[in-house]
C-alpha cells in the first residue's frame, strides 16, 4: 500500500504503518513462498514464457491474496497470538487495529485479487472459489487437525491448478501431481516455523506439525522436501528436461539438507531462519524451470 494510495484513501500515517504490519509488508518470504511454485506452473503449463498477462494476474494476485490470508490469519488467532512470544505484538493482537478493519482490508485485497482474475477465463475463476474456501479454512484448521500444515499446503499450493486451468482452460493431472509435490514443501518450512513456537503453542493447546511429529520433527522436516523434490522431479522428467534443471534439483537437494543442518538442535533462531530461507529453494527449482525451457 504505497503512501500515494493511502494518501488518497484516507488512511493516516500512524494506520498505515499498521496496516503494513498487519499484511506483513516488510517480510516478503511469505509471499514468495506461494509464488515460486505458481510461476513454475505456468510456465510448465505453457511450455515455456506464458506472456505478461498471465504472469502479472498471478505475481499480484499471489501477493494480494497472501496479504488477504494474513487479516483473516491475524483476526482468527487474536487471542492465542497474546500468548506467542513472536507474535504479541500484531496489530489485531494488541487492538491498536480493530478486526472490523482487518477484515475490511482483508476483503478489498481479495476483491482486488479476483478482478485481477476476472481477466483470465471462465476456468481460472472457477478454481478461484475452491481456492479461497481453503484460504479461509486454514487458520481454524490449527484448532482441529493434528497437522494443520496439510490444510496449508493446499491452500498454499492453490496456485499450481489455477495456473494451469488460466492456460490451458484445464487442469490436467500433471497439476495435481505438482500440488501434492508442494504440499509436502509446506509441511516442511512451516514445520520449522512451527518448531520456532512450539512451546507456546503446548501452553495455549494449539495443534501443529512440530508437536504431532514430536521427537520426529527434524526427520519429518527432511522427509518432507525429499518427498517434494522427487515427485516434482520425475512429474517434470521429459518436460523439463535439460541439464539446467537437474542441477537445480540439485542444489534445492543441498539447500534441503542445509536447513536440515539448521533445525537439528531445535533453536528457535536457526528454525526460523530455515523457514525464512525457503523462498531461495522455490526460487532455484522456477529458476531451472524456466532456464530449461528457455534452453530448447
Amino acid at each position: 500500500m504505497p503512501a500515494s494510495f493511502a494518501a488518497a484513501a484516507g488512511v493516516k500515517p500512524g494506520k498505515l504503518s499498521l496496516y503494513l504490519q498487519l499484511i506483513r509488508w516488510n517480510r516478503p518470504a511469505g509471499w514468495l513462498l506461494l509464488l515460486w511454485p505458481t510461476l513454475s506452473a505456468l510456465w510448465v503449463a505453457s511450455h515455456g514464457f506464458p506472456g505478461w498477462h498471465l504472469v502479472t494476474v498471478f505475481t499480484l494476485g499471489t501477493f494480494l491474496m497472501r496479504s488477504a490470508g494474513c487479516c483473516v490469519n491475524d483476526v482468527a488467532d487474536r487471542e492465542f497470538d497474546r500468548h506467542v512470544k513472536r507474535t504479541a505484538q500484531r496489530p489485531v493482537t494488541t487492538g491498536a487495529l480493530s478486526v472490523k478493519q482487518a477484515l475490511a482490508l482483508g476483503a478489498a485485497l481479495a476483491l482486488l485479487s479476483f478482478s485481477l482474475v476476472l481477466t483470465t477465463n471462465a476456468a481460472t475463476i472457477a478454481w478461484s472459489f475452491a481456492a479461497l474456501a481453503v484460504t479461509l479454512a486454514y487458520p481454524y484448521a490449527k484448532r482441529y487437525v493434528a497437522m494443520p500444515q496439510a490444510v496449508l499446503g493446499v491452500a498454499f499450493s492453490f496456485g499450481i491448478p489455477m495456473a494451469f486451468a488460466a492456460v490451458q482452460s484445464r487442469v490436467p493431472p500433471l497439476a495435481w501431481v505438482l500440488l501434492l509435490g508442494n504440499l509436502f514443501w509446506v509441511i516442511a518450512y512451516d514445520t520449522e516455523y512451527a518448531m520456532v513456537d512450539r512451546d507456546d503453542d503446548l501452553l495455549i493447546g494449539m495443534k501443529t506439525s512440530a508437536i504431532t511429529l514430536g521427537r520426529f520433527d527434524v526427520a519429518g522436516v527432511m522427509l518432507s522436501y525429499l518427498i517434494f523434490i522427487s515427485i516434482w522431479a520425475f512429474a517434470l522428467y521429459g518436460r523439463a528436461h535439460s541439464a539446467i534443471f537437474s542441477i537445480a534439483i540439485g542444489l534445492a537437494l543441498l539447500q534441503a539438507l542445509w536447513h536440515g543442518w539448521l533445525i537439528r538442535k531445535r533453536e528457535r533462531d536457526d528454525c526460523f531462519k530455515a523457514f525464512r530461507l525457503n523462498h531461495w529453494l522455490g526460487f532455484t527449482v522456477f529458476a531451472g524451470i524456466a532456464l530449461s525451457y528457455w534452453g530448447q
